[in-house]
């Protein structure tokens, strides 16, 4: 290496510490797996999905239509349906039966999915926590009342419930192509989701004595049958969410004639149920560019005080679309207005649905954080394809295809708090952004709560950032995870855990996986790359049913990076970063090369090398005497190991001659420039045992500052330590590493050296040395020089 020119065009220099000396020095501590690939973890490519992570050319997906029709009983708090579903096998398997879920088991307590859990005495027990323990459990009255299941002649159907599952024995065989029609009648009292919980369910107002119903999972939906599960029939708790098949619905929905319905798709009677102000502010919202009340508060205070004993029969039609929600009541303030979707022209009707409760909040944010959503979500994955975007004020948070309930209510007085508002702001973003994530690009959120939740809360990030540039986001910027990462390992699952499995359910289906992707945005892959990336896993999986290899394999082909130690260790791991600045050692290099150094050497050879031990396949085939040995027979090919040609210059068998290539002394003005470079070598530890690329910023004494970063690859040949040196023209104040925290690095007390004596401990040594030992330099393994080691050959 030749110093002068290295620091002419740079005035740094980098070594990396590592060699096969240091392997030698460290027997059995360089490395276990965290590089090794993950093809014996990930399933096989197949005709299905291929090895570049993208569907194959046998790839299918069944689908399932719906026809519904529901009745909602205000006074009895109770849900009438029935549906004629439509069923297309394109799988090529003949299906015996077919398997429904029927969620609303999960609030019976003889129907449940019965996931115990184990519990404890409390110090203090509220009066929820408070229940009177009955052997045998009694039937509270909740969850699906089936009344018929027939085929589409109405003949009655077989079917078995188990718990939240419901199979349906066909008739016959359903083959490759083919399709069947069933229909289904079913009611179930609707539960209080503000005291038994859940998604769906109605939420009371003492004040008023009105209900808001959030319509959710309220229907029996079919359960997917893929090319890597099979049917998807594991039971639902409560937690793990849904994987359903796309499919065209129409729904009709008959409530109270002063309720409001928003819902999944678009309405297609709106001239029979609005009124003429209502109609006539709705067709004005579709072009307008801030909200516009279509149902306005006064409007929404006044039908509060009259309940209606009238009905009406609202129209909803969704196509290609995985699910249908939606919400119900007379407190319903409703606003929107026009966002055009720039990528594919999509013109959108962004909406909120909100009772008075939250009207100073959401009649300034919601409408518009839902445009905004729609369209960042557009730029950073696919463009939105649907007609409508709805956020609704439940006091919670959940998604459904076009809709999604939120929470966002101001104090009595009408006023609210940063904390509010922001949360807020986090939740509609959130929400609606899982259209994306995994309403479109339709993942199985039952197995893989990370593919929805986590994909989406990176994406939620960005589109927060993009909203205001300061937003205080709690996930997707690195420092945030650290908390977790540093909790001790009997309290972490990896990322790929079942979801009903997992302790720190939040952290873990949430903030690490969207800090993962922020983490390869910014530090490893940069934007371009994973940009790219991100989006063409997005467009290869739009309405399709992605599963974990298919996004790990996408994301390397697309951009070129091998990434699977960073899928290894931060999906399927556990450890933390923790990287420590353990030694700084400074030196002033030696600037007088030895001109010595730079004539011929000759080596004296008096036979041909050999091993130090005669293996047995050796002594077996010398022998056999049906084997002929090529050197004995040719003795160009014997005098081979005896002579080296250096051009046309023949050289004596015992005698060989090599040129050490070194730097030529450098002369006194070049040793006058040289003279204030000073050289040191940085010893890191890796402590927390997840590999990650190490980030310096250096601090000069003049105030000036320079930054590097060496990638992940570094800790390829040994794990746990390796060193760099840096050569520089003026003197280092301080070295700090992970200046912008952005590898989660759990401890960063001993990330920072200065020379002010403070930091780690600092001595001299001899960097270059004048004499190097011949047989370790040219890596022989006999004490003896290999001729064509000698010669520059390897």
């Amino acid at each position: 290496m030749k110093l002068k020119v290295v620091i002419l065009s740079l005035s740094v220099f980098a070594y990396t510490g590592f060699t096969a000396q240091n392997i030698q020095n460290n027997p059995g501590s360089n490395h276990g797996n965290k590089f090794e690939q993950l093809g014996s973890i990930l399933p096989t490519p197949n005709i299905y999905r291929t090895a570049s992570g993208a569907p194959g050319h046998g790839y299918w997906q069944n689908r399932a239509d719906y026809n519904i029709t529901a009745y909602l009983d205000e006074d009895k708090r109770n849900l009438k349906g029935s549906e004629t579903v439509t069923y297309y096998n394109n799988s090529p398997d003949e299906l015996e039966y077919i398997w429904l879920q029927l969620d609303e088991n999960e609030h019976s307590s003889i129907r449940n999915a019965g996931y115990d859990t184990s519990s404890v005495l409390r110090p203090s027990t509220t009066d929820q926590q408070l229940k009177v323990t009955e052997l045998p459990v009694k039937d509270n009255g909740y969850g699906v009342i089936l009344e018929k299941v027939t085929d589409a002649s109405g003949t009655p159907l077989k079917y078995t419930v188990n718990k939240t599952m419901m199979r349906i024995d066909l008739p016959k065989a359903l083959k490759k192509g083919e399709k069947f029609v069933f229909k289904v009648d079913w009611n179930y009292n609707i539960s209080n989701r503000m005291k038994m919980g859940g998604r769906g369910g109605y939420e009371n107002f003492p004040e008023d004595g009105n209900d808001l119903y959030t319509m959710t999972q309220w229907y029996p939906r079919m359960c997917v049958y893929s090319d890597f599960q099979g049917w998807q029939n594991h039971q639902f708790t409560g937690r793990g969410e849904f994987a359903l098949v796309f499919g065209n619905f129409k729904v009709s929905m008959n409530v109270p004639s002063d309720h409001i319905v928003g819902g999944t798709g678009e309405c297609k009677n709106y001239d029979q149920v609005l009124t003429s102000d209502q109609l006539s502010r709705y067709r004005k919202a579709e072009n307008a560019s801030e909200p516009i009340e279509i149902v306005t508060l006064d409007e929404a205070k006044k039908a509060e005080k009259n309940h209606s004993k009238q009905r009406k029969t609202w129209v909803f039609e969704a196509n290609d679309v995985r699910d249908f929600a939606w919400t119900s009541s007379r407190k319903f303030v409703w606003d929107g207005m026009h966002v055009t979707i720039p990528e594919n022209n999509n013109k959108v009707m962004a909406m909120s649905f909100y009772p008075k409760e939250a009207y100073g909040l959401y009649r300034k944010f919601s409408t518009k954080a839902v445009a905004h959503t729609i369209k960042t979500y557009s730029e950073f994955t696919i463009p939105y394809p649907y007609p409508v975007a709805q956020s609704v004020e439940a006091a919670n948070g959940m998604e459904y295809p076009m809709i999604c309930f939120n929470f966002g209510r101001t104090e009595k007085d009408g006023t609210y708090s940063e904390g509010t508002k922001n949360g807020m702001l986090g939740v509609i973003i959130h929400e609606v952004g899982h259209n994306f994530f995994p309403m479109i690009i339709n993942s199985d959120e039952r197995q893989w709560a990370w593919m929805d939740e986590g994909l989406n809360t990176f994406t939620e990030y960005l589109t927060e950032e993009k909203w205001d540039n300061k937003f205080p986001s709690k996930r997707g910027p690195a420092w945030t995870i650290v908390d977790y990462m540093k909790l001790p390992k009997d309290q972490l699952e990896p990322i790929m855990s079942n979801s009903e499995n997992i302790v720190q359910y939040g952290p873990n289906a949430y903030s690490k996986p969207a800090t993962g992707l922020n983490i390869l945005r910014e530090t490893i892959m940069g934007r371009e790359l994973f940009d790219k990336a991100f989006k063409t896993y997005a467009k290869r999986w739009a309405f399709k049913h992605p599963e974990p290899a298919d996004l790990f394999r996408t994301m390397e082909d697309a951009s070129g990076e091998d990434l699977d130690w960073f899928w290894r260790g931060w999906f399927y791991g556990t450890d933390p970063v923790d990287i420590s600045i353990d030694k700084v050692t400074v030196a002033t290099p030696n600037l007088d090369t030895d001109p010595k150094a730079a004539t011929e050497i000759k080596y004296q050879v008096e036979k041909p090398l050999v091993n130090s031990f005669e293996d047995l396949s050796k002594i077996r085939n010398r022998e056999d005497k049906n084997i002929k040995f090529y050197v004995d027979q040719d003795k160009d090919a014997q005098d081979f190991y005896y002579r080296y040609d250096r051009g046309q210059e023949k050289v004596s068998t015992k005698e060989y001659i090599s040129k050490i290539d070194a730097t030529p002394p450098l002369d006194a003005k070049d040793k006058e420039k040289f003279k204030n470079i000073t050289a040191y070598q940085i010893d890191f530890l890796n402590k927390g045992g997840l590999v990650m690329p190490i980030i310096l910023e250096f601090t000069f004494e003049d105030g000036t500052k320079l930054y590097d970063k060496s990638s992940a690859q570094i800790w390829r040949l040994n794990e746990q330590k390796v060193s760099k040196t840096y050569y520089f023209d003026k003197k280092l104040k301080s070295i700090q590493l992970d200046p912008m925290r952005e590898t989660a690095d759990i401890d960063t007390t001993n990330n920072l050296w200065t020379n002010n004596g403070s930091g780690r401990e600092t001595s001299k040594f001899q960097l270059f040395k004048q004499k190097q030992d011949g047989s370790s330099a040219r890596g022989s393994s006999n004490g003896k020089v290999n001729p064509m080691q000698a010669a520059g050959k390897s």
